[in-house]
């Protein structure tokens, strides 16, 4: 009796150590998967540096794009999407410029900022919103006549009448450069 209990351990311990193996060969086959990536993206690297190498001098980001300017352009003001009679969307159009005058898309921290400067300075600001260059990437508008960021903002919870001029505010960070740009319109939603 004490050998079988004896033998019944032993094949207790070997169904044990095979299940080890097998995990093992498993996780072994795993790290070999690891490694086949990692050495293909080391040789897509190499490819990139050698292309970079090529280039000769080191790349500028002027090379790329060099932003001047932003404009918020005229399309910008407040809007009934609905059609409730009430307007609850604000629409920021603005374009970044760079040295020739053209527009172009560049990637950044987009900062917004609706004021109504007849109100007392503590009361002026009535909403800032902010947009990441994640988000932004997707809000390139294109039409027939211009291209630009389209920025919509829900502005239904400011408690204020939009039947006089109101200022808008865009600040763009550039995130190639590091530059911030500023600009404001006045706008009229009617």
């Amino acid at each position: 009796m004490f050998l079988f209990f004896l033998a019944g351990c032993q094949n207790g311990e070997k169904g044990k150590l095979l299940s080890e193996i097998e995990q093992l060969k498993i996780r072994n086959s795993s790290l070999a998967e690891e490694i086949s990536q990692s050495q293909q993206q080391n040789i897509q690297l190499e490819k990139q540096v050698q292309a970079l190498r090529n280039f000769g001098t080191p790349a500028n980001y002027n090379d790329i794009y060099n932003l001047q300017k932003i404009a918020v352009t005229k399309y910008t003001n407040i809007y009934d999407n609905d059609g409730d009679g009430r307007k609850e969307t604000l629409l920021v159009y603005f374009q970044p410029f760079d040295e020739f005058g053209d527009v172009i898309k560049a990637s950044g921290l987009v900062e917004v900022q609706l004021w109504d400067l007849n109100l007392p300075a503590d009361k002026a600001l009535l909403g800032q919103w902010k947009v990441e260059p994640a988000a932004l990437k997707r809000l390139w508008f294109a039409t027939i006549l211009s291209v630009n960021y389209r920025l919509s903002f829900d502005v239904s919870a400011i408690a204020a009448k939009f039947d006089h001029p109101l200022t808008v505010k865009v600040k763009f960070t550039d995130y190639l450069s590091g530059k911030t740009f500023e600009e404001q319109r006045v706008i009229n939603p009617q």
